[in-house]
């Protein structure tokens, strides 16, 4: 038998289900931990333990392992799922009181990420192993937890067969990056909640579908249990029995379930005989034992979510005992919106939205891997601020509360899985052993976002060549959750009319104007068009964003894309004469290394914007001049949002001659309905004399009032128009000897 960190066939081991549902931290276990680095997991512990911070990458801790950068090529030699002798693995260690409340209580062990294989043992007994750097692994410690102290062991192991499909271009790193906690639950408990709020054909009413699982031994639930939900302003309580029922190949992870259903995953799919080894995994299968409830409801009047209104509705979900007191519950905000592709459409609450998106890796100047809500919600403020509407989670599901932070604030993400096997992209996607990999990392991506409104699209991951393992997760998600669409740019890579298994979207990586023009006026494009990566942002980048815009903006079955990307990712480095620098491939001696490739954001590592953005965000306007009637002291103001008109924006004129302001004003804005254009008035205008300057008219929008992410009066866009003749262009002679320079 492989050791568990070198066998691509092992998902997990003694893991809980993934869930939707969110827990508190009732036993935070982040802050100082014992920590040992060992060169391999075979190594034996010597017992020289040092402090270290979780969360955290201990390749920010002051260890013997650096951070290394490289983009396509493996940070090692090898072929998969083979890891190198020299393997760096953190044995964490700590103890912990158990609370005297929890004695009779169900006990979880929640770990929100490990990279990229972490060994769960506590007091001496082995728990469990789970895989996938970037999504929590939960275990039931309830049999192995004592009263009184405990200890809690994490072995987390750097390269592993995993390692192969996380070669995202990126640090890497080693660590615990995501909080470590416990929490309790009673012996019967939401197991989980999945939520579809629909919005109606009038788009006015909502339609609330709910399926609550209920966990626990069959045996305990006993009859008159009942399950309750109520949405926040709403008389109506739904009520419901779970029936319970067991399902007979029912594993302790449900994507180690899913892969070797074969009937399901590939006859959905199409595919024929699937190549899962149903006879090698079927010994693992356990049978678990549980109850569900479906509830639905009618909701007569609902405001719609969208990225320009993000309303949420707060919705209790409530497990009742038989005696009527409150054994569990959970509150889930819902969103209604409805997603569809139609023809070359992507429709959100039906209308064909113009997607203006940016892609996004997690990611700290300090701590690397590791992000905190504050830095999260910088992020996205940044983002609304600049007039992006949308982002890509590029390339693994981000931290839970990222999600939380999009629904509050409003954007449409694109949530990607944590696949990426770039230097083996023409294998191991159709490689057996990894087939229930990839499936866990979309399907467990799937249960645990799919309540949240703001994910419009599923991605089955990145740069991972195309294969039956794709088809197979695209099958289990399209069984599982159809109510967004599918996105893959490998499927359509070599042939944009194709992969429709495993992409409703036409998604391509750094496609030329022409291109994409040409597609959509060819006849073949049957899907919307929207590029997951688009204008490079390294150096002077990024470059034609106006070009790419003129042709979105006039050519039907084009809506956008995603601008990489957000922030350059140099980590900050202290040099040993004292001064700091933003360190990139090499500055670590790490080898092989692909250099500054890791710097190409919009931003700086300290989220400083760069040139680009204000050209983005000029070109991300939520209003635009579009005439001027200098005469009459009139302009013609278009509304190019989709949902909001413009009674939130102010805007301010103000009038230069040769960049001297020589007359200003306010400009009252009418509610301008989206799509729609109004004359609007300049109070206080008076056309000069003529004098012969060059004169400019600015228009300046601003917040009217305080956004979620904004202040009253935060300048969002802006216009200026030329009111004079363009000045005669200098031509300037070179001097005698001096080298005259031609730029191709």
């Amino acid at each position: 038998m492989p050791a568990p960190w070198l066998d691509p066939e092992l998902v997990a081991r003694g893991r809980e289900p993934m869930h939707a549902l969110a827990h508190d931290p009732g036993l935070s276990l982040d802050g100082t931990w014992r920590f040992e680095l060992l060169p391999n997991p075979d190594a034996l512990p010597s017992g020289g333990w040092r402090d270290i911070t979780v969360p955290g990458c201990w390749t920010r801790q002051d260890t013997a392992d650096l951070p290394h950068y490289t983009n396509v090529q493996m940070p090692f030699a090898g072929e998969a799922p083979h890891a190198p002798r020299r393997n760096p693995t953190g044995l964490y260690e700590r103890d912990f009181e158990l609370p005297v409340a929890w004695s009779d209580k169900r006990v979880v062990l929640h770990v929100g990420a490990a990279e990229s294989v972490v060994l769960v043992t506590l007091n001496g007994h082995r728990i469990g192993i789970g895989k996938d750097s970037h999504l929590a692994s939960e275990f039931d410690i309830s049999e192995h937890v004592c009263a009184g102290s405990n200890r809690l062991q994490l072995m987390v192991v750097k390269w592993s067969d995993a390692t192969f499909i996380e070669d995202q271009d990126q640090w890497w790193h080693g660590g615990l990056t995501r909080s470590v906690y416990l929490y309790a639950t009673e012996p019967i408990y939401l197991a989980d909640v999945a939520v579809d709020a629909a919005l109606g054909e009038d788009g006015r009413s909502g339609r609330l579908d709910i399926r609550v699982q209920v966990g626990g031994v069959r045996s305990d639930l006993a009859p008159g249990w009942t399950v309750e939900a109520q949405l926040e302003g709403s008389d109506v309580v739904l009520a419901g029995s779970p029936a319970s029922f067991e399902l007979p190949y029912w594993a302790s992870d449900p994507a180690e379930r899913a892969v070797i259903r074969r009937h399901e995953l590939y006859g959905a799919g199409g595919m024929g005989e699937a190549s899962a080894r149903w006879d090698a995994l079927q010994p693992h299968l356990e049978p678990a034992r549980t109850g569900s409830v479906k509830l639905s409801m009618h909701v007569p009047r609902v405001d719609a979510w969208s990225a320009e209104s993000p309303r949420l509705y707060p919705l209790e979900v409530r497990l009742r005992r038989p005696d009527g007191s409150l054994a569990d519950s959970s509150v889930i905000r819902v969103g209604f919106r409805t997603v569809e592709v139609r023809g070359t459409d992507l429709l959100i609450n039906g209308e064909r939205v113009l997607i203006r998106g940016v892609n996004r890796h997690e990611f700290d100047q300090h701590t690397g891997r590791v992000v905190s809500r504050d830095d999260m919600r910088a992020d996205l403020v940044a983002m609304k601020r600049h007039g992006f509407n949308a982002v890509r989670t590029a390339h693994y599901p981000n931290h839970p509360a990222f999600l939380d932070l999009t629904d509050e604030l409003g954007l449409y993400v694109v949530d990607e899985a944590d696949i990426e096997s770039h230097a083996f992209q023409a294998t191991l996607c159709d490689d057996p052993r990894y087939l229930a990999q990839w499936v866990a990392r979309v399907s467990r991506m799937v249960l645990r976002d799919r309540n949240h409104p703001s994910v419009c699209a599923w991605s089955l991951g990145n740069e991972s060549g195309y294969g039956a393992n794709h088809e197979a997760a695209a099958a289990w998600l399209r069984r599982h959750e159809p109510t967004r669409p599918l996105h893959y740019e490998g499927a359509i890579r070599f042939d944009w009319a194709g992969g429709e298994r495993a992409t409703d979207l036409v998604c391509p990586m750094y496609p030329e104007i022409s291109a994409i023009v040409e597609f959509a006026q060819s006849g073949r494009q049957d899907r919307p068009l929207i590029m997951c990566e688009y204008s490079h942002a390294m150096g002077n980048g990024s470059g034609t964003l106006a070009e790419y815009w003129d042709a979105i903006e006039s050519t039907p079955g084009l809506q956008g894309g995603f601008i990489w990307e957000w922030r350059d990712h140099g980590l900050l480095q202290e040099l040993p004469d004292g001064r700091t620098r933003w360190a990139y491939g090499g500055d670590f001696g790490d080898t092989p290394h692909d250099g500054p490739f890791v710097t190409d954001g919009l931003v700086w590592p300290d989220g400083t914007p760069k040139p680009a953005l204000r050209e983005a965000q000029y070109l991300n306007a939520a209003a635009r001049v579009t005439e001027v009637d200098a005469d009459r002291g009139v302009i013609v103001v278009a509304n190019r949002l989709h949902f909001r008109d413009l009674g939130w924006l102010a805007a301010t004129w103000e009038l230069a001659d040769d960049g001297v302001v020589v007359a200003a004003g306010k400009v009252e804005l009418p509610p301008v309905a989206p799509g729609q254009s109004a004359e609007v008035p300049l109070p206080g205008w008076r056309d000069p004399d003529e004098t012969g300057a060059e004169r400019w008219l600015t228009i300046r929008f601003v917040t009217r009032a305080d956004e979620a992410w904004a202040p009253g009066g935060t300048e969002l866009c802006w216009d200026q128009v030329p009111l004079s003749e363009a000045p005669t262009a200098v031509v300037l002679e070179p001097a005698p000897g001096s080298v005259s320079l031609e730029l191709d």
